[in-house]
């Protein structure tokens, strides 16, 4: 073979190699990434080609499937109450990225996921039945708190301080997710809702940190009774009213000119609301106590997944006295989800332990079978259990007598903190109103943690209040959490 041949067969296998290896990568390698590329639509076509697994709430789902007309996708997902559970179950599109339940379970609901498949489902490389997420949502609760915040913009959240299942998770203004399943009107739904200036799409209760102004005053009495700065709710602090914020020449007053705040007792100091209390105290305390007690209860965790990712909720660091002071009453830098001051809630009335929150019991194949329960919580140890004690006695001093009142529940015990957070510079925007409490039915023992905010409502600037707004709201649920 002379030369020229043997370089030109060299060459040319050349070629085939690179071929075969360009195609090796392909398949292997670019053919995965092109088979989950979003706008791949074989995907969507293979996603609704049958029906989905359904997301179950009080035993009955709230999701379903239905047939479309002249389209490749031959189902379309639907929802019951759509509004109502918009921020437990999110949506599954046609047009658009899953999201809340339905993004995080994917793969269990379309049939994809492994622990679905049978022998012969392996075998014929056939896609499984797909399963259903069963929630710890309580229908009950669920439709309290969505119908008492009404109109209000705002969220909600309950637990169950025994056990950490969430029972509710409200968000209002709220949306009907069926508005977005079908690609041919997805866009034009889609449009208008994030053109609106109410965001509804934004899920108020688990993603958007807000101050929580004077329900923080539970987190720095925790600090305070834990590190022995006081040894009892009902031992008083050295706190004169008005207190000057360190290194200013600013006062810090209270919301009630007459409220017996000067050197109150932690009891009183939570009764009144007293800020002069709380700012001084945080000084003592120091930021880095105050910080440590925050993040025991929650706060700076930017892994907390219920199992929807909750936004971080905030204690700030690198802080001059007189900005320690107003974390001290929920200011500042300081900021929090419903869910979070919920779980401050709930650790208290659990006597100190906070169970895990989550608002996924089982997760299930389409016969039942359980494929993975999450009802085991971890818990863990957030203050002393006489901590807790002293606190609880000191929050259902604040219903009883308080700033409270509007959350008492006939036939249940109940303790709870408002706060009132100041909005805009130099507060010149309404508010937001917050209440956070528990209750525990006097017969049944049954309990739950609850919070509540209201970030806009059409009350008068003078009227918004955590009493007056949230309160009422956090009442409705803790009844039907406590009913028998």
């Amino acid at each position: 073979m002379n030369k020229t041949i043997r370089r030109a067969s060299v060459f040319a296998l050349l070629l085939v190699l690179a071929l075969l290896v360009r195609a090796t990568w392909v398949q292997f390698y670019e053919g995965r990434a092109l088979a989950d590329d979003k706008d791949n639509r074989r995907n969507a076509i293979e996603t609704y080609s049958a029906p989905l697994g359904n997301i179950i709430v009080g035993g009955r789902s709230v999701t379903g499937s239905t047939p479309t007309k002249k389209s490749d996708l031959k189902y379309k997902r639907t929802y019951t109450d759509g509004a109502l559970y918009a921020a437990v179950t999110g949506y599954a599109s046609q047009a658009y990225a899953p999201t809340q339940l339905e993004g995080i379970y994917t793969d269990l609901l379309n049939g994809t996921d492994s622990r679905l498949k049978s022998v012969m489902d392996t075998l014929t490389n056939q896609r499984a039945e797909p399963g259903n997420v069963v929630t710890t949502i309580d229908p009950d609760v669920q439709k309290a708190a969505y119908e008492a915040l009404g109109d209000k913009k705002g969220g909600a959240v309950a637990v169950d301080p025994k056990t950490g299942k969430i029972l509710a998770v409200v968000s209002t203004p709220s949306y009907n997710p069926s508005s977005l399943t079908d690609a041919n009107t997805a866009g034009a739904a889609w449009q208008k809702l994030t053109s609106d200036p109410e965001k509804p799409l934004v899920n108020r209760a688990l993603r958007q940190p807000l101050p929580p102004g004077s329900t923080f005053k539970l987190v720095v009495a925790a600090a305070a009774l834990e590190d022995g700065l006081y040894s009892s709710v009902d031992e008083r602090t050295d706190s004169p009213d008005p207190y000057t914020l360190p290194g200013t020449s600013r006062d810090l007053t209270n919301e009630n000119p007459n409220a017996p705040c000067t050197n109150a007792t932690i009891r009183t100091a939570l009764e009144y609301s007293c800020n002069n209390v709380f700012a001084k105290m945080a000084v003592k305390l120091g930021q880095d106590k105050v910080k440590a007690m925050a993040e025991k209860f929650g706060f700076n965790d930017d892994k907390l997944d219920v199992p929807v990712r909750a936004y971080t909720s905030v204690y700030p660091s690198d802080m001059d006295p007189s900005q320690t002071a107003l974390t001290g009453i929920g200011q500042f830098d300081v900021t929090a989800t419903p869910l979070q001051m919920a779980m401050v809630s709930a650790a208290i009335a659990n006597g100190g332990e906070l169970v895990s929150p989550h608002m996924v019991s089982q997760i299930t194949n389409s016969g039942g079978d359980v494929l993975e329960d999450y009802d085991d919580a971890g818990t863990k140890e957030i203050v002393s259990s006489s901590t807790a004690e002293q606190l609880r006695s000191a929050m259902e001093t604040v219903v009883n007598k308080g700033t409270g009142t509007n959350a008492k529940v006939p036939g249940a015990t109940v303790g709870g903190k408002t706060g009132t957070a100041q909005h805009g510079e130099n507060n010149s925007q309404v508010p937001y109103a917050w209440f956070t409490s528990y209750g525990k039915s006097d017969s049944s023992g049954k309990e739950v943690a609850v919070a509540v905010m209201v970030e806009q409502s059409d009350a008068a600037r003078s009227e918004v209040s955590g009493n007056g707004l949230a309160a009422p709201v956090a009442k409705a649920m803790m009844q039907a959490a406590l009913k028998d």
